[in-house]
């Protein structure tokens, strides 16, 4: 069964899985030793690693990227050109609140299915694709379980939030420098945590559209800063830190991340807690350790 590569949670792995593939979602390690990749400039540090993954990794077939930031859009452009692996650009529309743009993204969903079947995958039919979608939220549910186990298990001292895109593998360590600074992380709110998660499915629709009540579950749920407007991102901010007795939020956005750092200002507005906005190039091994110092002095401030 061929492996399809992908990073962004508008990317229903449903859908690749329906087509009889192995949907991988990338969590990369840093791309240092890929000096094809590091001689790219201006480019993320997620979006370098992601690329250098994809570039070693023979079992991965093709690799889906989407248009939701410059950088993966630029990546795709520079994978399409190198030809390492097929390639599928993803179109998220940015605006979201009408039927147009949830039929644009429907539409996209199916040519990305189009590329799936050239790749050697099998068109799914409505009840294939539905036992997909029924199996892979069964999975969402037993992992939002096990998260929510863990941090009742470790909820000791300040409850933070974590805000930002998705992160390195080499990044999860930021957890335990929180914990260790005398916090611990109360609400994830970084790319895969539960702000990207779908919503739940409808039974009925699901049965009559599969495909459509896939799109309206992805398109309509997921909050991101890149979609306009992007209220609904700080509407479930402003739920989930209450609701999560959260005192405090940390910001990790890459340097070269325009998304996150345009949101930086606005956030710091309108959270009603603390702030500190974490920038990392992770281009060096100090990087952690100069994000230890900050969050150490910003629980100080938080006690």
């Amino acid at each position: 069964m061929k492996t399809i590569a992908y990073s962004n949670p508008f990317v229903p792995p449903e859908w690749i899985a329906a087509h009889s593939l192995r949907p991988r979602r990338l969590r990369p390690p840093a791309a240092g030793g890929d000096a094809a990749v590091e001689a790219i400039r201006g480019l993320c540090p997620f979006v370098r690693a992601f690329l250098a993954a994809v570039r070693r990794d023979a079992d991965i077939a093709a690799v889906v990227m989407t248009t939701t930031c410059d950088q993966m859009r630029h990546a795709a452009t520079l994978a399409t050109r190198d030809a390492v692996r097929p390639v599928f650009l993803l179109n998220v529309p940015a605006t979201w609140q009408t039927p147009t743009a949830r039929a644009l993204y429907l539409d996209e969903l199916e040519r990305l299915g189009r590329f799936l079947v050239e790749l050697g995958g099998s068109r799914p039919s409505p009840a294939r694709l539905a036992d997909a979608m029924l199996q892979h939220e069964q999975s969402r549910r037993c992992e939002a379980d096990d998260s929510a186990n863990n941090v009742d298990n470790n909820g000791d001292g300040i409850p933070l939030a974590l805000i930002g895109g998705p992160l390195l593998e080499d990044d999860e360590p930021i957890f335990d420098l929180i914990h260790q600074a005398g916090g611990y992380v109360a609400l994830d709110g970084t790319e895969g945590g539960p702000r990207t998660l779908p919503a739940s499915f409808d039974r009925e629709q699901l049965e009559s559209e599969p495909l459509a009540e896939l799109a309206r579950a992805y398109f309509d749920a997921i909050v991101d800063p890149f979609r306009r407007p992007n209220d609904g991102f700080y509407r479930w901010l402003a739920r989930e830190l209450p609701r999560r007795q959260v005192r405090g939020v940390v910001l990790w956005r890459y340097v070269w991340c325009d998304l996150w750092h345009a949101e930086a200002h606005r956030m710091k507005q309108t959270c009603s807690v603390p702030l500190l906005d974490l920038d990392t190039c992770r281009d060096d091994d100090g990087s952690l350790q100069r994000a230890a110092g900050r969050i150490e002095a910003f629980l100080e401030m938080l006690q």
